[in-house]
């Protein structure tokens, strides 16, 4: 692994914005950072992949163990909650994604910092700025990443599982999240599903039909949120386990 400096674009701001980038400078210190890349080897590529695939059965194998030791407590997850884990668990239905971060110097293994599988972000840097980036400055190089390619084939084997013929997304009304959640539309409508999009604030209960409706009235039958769990039940708790449908 090689880290090496060079010159950022002179136009890279509106460069980024265009491709929906429009968070790379919170507070007005840039987030985004063309002046360093990184090089890989072949065989670097294929460490961190066998890491990666090794850290996510770590991970289900852990999740398991918590489950089968009724574990629940210990992460402070609410009694009513515990069956309608359960049963998600048991059921298996196909994930979108989730964020490993890891540490890796091409010399030691890689090592996990954190595993955000409940609200990762960085997807529209990874899949779709930075193969921009790379298209424009080292154009004879190549992205190791396929994510883009990859969220639209796991959109298809969820959109069986779907209770609606409609997908809804909803996140907090900031900028990164907003655009995230816009990028993983698009992937979504790729893979030939409808959508729609509201904050979670819009989203509204109708108590007598004991379902969630959008800004519209309509029934939201699925909905993709880019929002912590723990949230979602202090917000939507009695709503999400009186209406789960196994």
């Amino acid at each position: 692994m090689k880290r090496l400096g060079i010159a950022p674009r002179p136009n890279w701001q509106p460069e980024v914005e265009r491709l929906g980038l429009i968070f790379h400078s919170p507070e007005g210190r840039p987030y985004w950072d063309e002046s360093v890349c990184y090089s890989f080897t072949a065989s670097e590529i294929d460490e961190i992949e066998a890491a990666t695939a090794e850290l996510q059965r770590l991970c289900l194998a852990a999740g398991q163990f918590l489950i089968n030791n009724d574990r629940f407590g210990e992460f402070r997850i609410p009694e009513a909650a515990r069956p309608v884990i359960r049963r998600a668990w048991e059921d298996e239905p196909p994930s979108i994604y989730g964020r490993f971060d890891l540490s890796y110097d091409g010399v030691n293994p890689p090592k996990l910092l954190e595993y955000n599988a409940n609200t990762p972000t960085g997807l529209l840097e990874a899949a779709v700025v930075q193969w921009y980036w790379q298209r424009e400055v080292m154009p004879s190089a190549d992205q190791f990443n396929s994510i883009h390619e990859k969220l639209i084939s796991q959109w298809s084997d969820i959109k069986p599982y779907l209770k609606s013929d409609r997908l809804w997304f909803t996140s907090m009304p900031n900028d990164e999240d907003a655009m995230t959640v816009t990028y993983l539309r698009d992937t979504a409508q790729q893979a030939g599903i409808q959508t729609s999009a509201l904050f979670v604030r819009e989203i509204g209960w109708n108590r007598q039909r004991r379902e969630f409706r959008d800004r519209e009235e309509n029934r939201i039958g699925s909905l993709f949120a880019l929002y912590p769990w723990e949230w979602l039940l202090n917000d939507f708790g009695a709503a999400i386990l009186g209406t789960y449908c196994p």
